[in-house]
């Protein structure tokens, strides 16, 4: 099942990307290009983690994703 209600790991994953995205954000407008970097595929690792599904225009995504691109332009 795709839902974070369900499924704990995947909630847990869907956080650590969250926060990975947000700090993405901070290093990449406060920090040095290597660490914006690194942390920039720590978060693409932690979202193919989780499974696919079907948006609102038929593309397939991460579950999660709307949030997690939020929080790697610093809106979430």
């Amino acid at each position: 099942m795709h839902s974070f209600e369900y499924n704990t790991r995947q909630a847990l994953i869907q956080g650590l990307s969250i926060q990975a995205g947000k700090l993405f954000a901070d290093l990449y407008s406060n920090g040095s290009a290597l660490e914006s970097e690194t942390a920039l595929e720590a978060y693409k690792n932690l979202r193919r983690l989780l499974p696919m599904e079907v948006d609102y225009a038929g593309d397939n995504r991460h579950i999660g994703a709307t949030a997690a691109h939020k929080a790697t332009q610093g809106i979430a």
